[in-house]
């Protein structure tokens, strides 16, 4: 296979002086990196308000329902108060990573910290895997003991409040998650979804739907509890609901997965993308093409080009570029161009 077409000193001393072509070619393609990043930094700071609209709301509902679990004495309200002050942890480690994959990029964080919204996510996913089972033992204890003295009028009114309160952070997280990129440029217009919207206000959403859940099942067992006086309910009804907010997770914990394992972005097809590369005028080849996730939101990009003409070679690179950042909504991209071998019809590592 022939090695990447190398560039001779009079080709980069035309490139580097010929302002003119510059010129030409930031004014046909732009500049690969400001429309995306402007966008991307719009719905980062508007999941960041939505997260504090939350977690306001959170902290006003977490020190009501811990009074009224105390005077209703109250095992799966008390849990209930409990899961939500994790979530209001888990809204502020968020926020915090929100903010610093804001950060520029530097010499040791070469990508920057975008990650470090998948690694909130995934420490706020944690945390609710550990309070749940910590309720789990609390009911299993309580059953076991037999130590049942609730007030389920208290209760009641406690539980329906704590539904209508989840109910109203699901709305406002619902409406923040549904935020998209778009990316402009030229006379053309692309955007590009993500997986449903930034990572940690979708685990918010999953916070909130289980503590919505949670709510529910307090709210029933205390209707149990006050029309049939069945007190095992309130134990019960906390290891029941508890497990069905552990399944809520398994979605984003599949995204967190696929991005920390570099994998291609569910939402793109990878031979979509291919074949519009191949259709680019020049190309004859396309192999080594490699897609990945930086976060939810941005997606990276490296590809060979195998090109029948190096003289074309700049404009090649330059519409690859243009073409994955407009169409497909890949702002990052690397584009290597080589000469085109007949051998690399053939090879095994060149039709990838």
């Amino acid at each position: 296979m022939n090695d990447a077409y190398e560039v001779d000193d009079n080709d980069i001393s035309t490139l580097v002086d010929n302002d003119q072509l510059q010129e030409e070619l930031e004014r046909t393609f732009g500049h690969c990196h400001d429309d995306f990043d402007e966008s991307f930094d719009y719905n980062s700071r508007r999941s960041e308000k939505v997260l504090w609209l939350v977690a306001l709301l959170s902290a006003i509902f977490i020190a009501a329902e811990f009074t009224g679990g105390f005077f209703a004495a109250s095992l799966a309200i008390m849990t209930d108060a409990g899961h939500m002050l994790s979530d209001l942890l888990s809204f502020i480690i968020s926020i915090v990573a929100i903010r610093t994959a804001r950060h520029p990029a530097n010499k040791k964080l070469s990508f920057g910290y975008d990650r470090a919204e998948v690694l909130g996510a995934l420490i706020s996913i944690i945390i609710l895997w550990v309070l749940t089972a910590v309720l789990v033992l609390l009911a299993i204890q309580r059953i076991c003991n037999g130590t049942y003295d609730v007030d389920p009028m208290i209760m009641l009114i406690t539980a329906s409040a704590g539904v209508a309160f989840n109910i109203i952070m699901a709305i406002v997280l619902y409406v923040g998650k549904a935020g998209h990129a778009h990316s402009h440029g030229g006379g053309s217009h692309g955007h590009s979804h993500g997986n449903g919207g930034n990572v940690n206000v979708r685990a918010a959403l999953i916070h909130v739907l289980g503590d919505l859940i949670q709510s529910i099942g307090v709210l029933i067992s205390a209707i149990i509890i006050k029309f049939t006086g069945f007190q095992i309910a309130d134990p019960i009804c906390t290891f029941f609901f508890s497990i069905i907010v552990l399944f809520t997770t398994i979605h984003v914990i599949r995204d967190i997965f696929y991005v920390l394992m570099e994998a291609s972005p569910r939402h793109m097809d990878y031979n979509v993308i291919k074949q519009d590369l191949s259709s680019i005028d020049g190309v004859l080849s396309v192999h080594d093409l490699r897609l990945w996730s930086l976060n939810m939101d941005k997606t990276a990009l490296s590809v060979h080009l195998a090109i029948e003409n190096s003289e074309n070679a700049l404009s090649i690179v330059n519409g690859a570029r243009d073409l994955v950042r407009r169409k497909h909504g890949i702002s990052l991209s690397t584009v290597q161009v080589e000469e085109f071998d007949k051998t690399m019809n053939s090879c095994d590592k060149c039709i990838h």
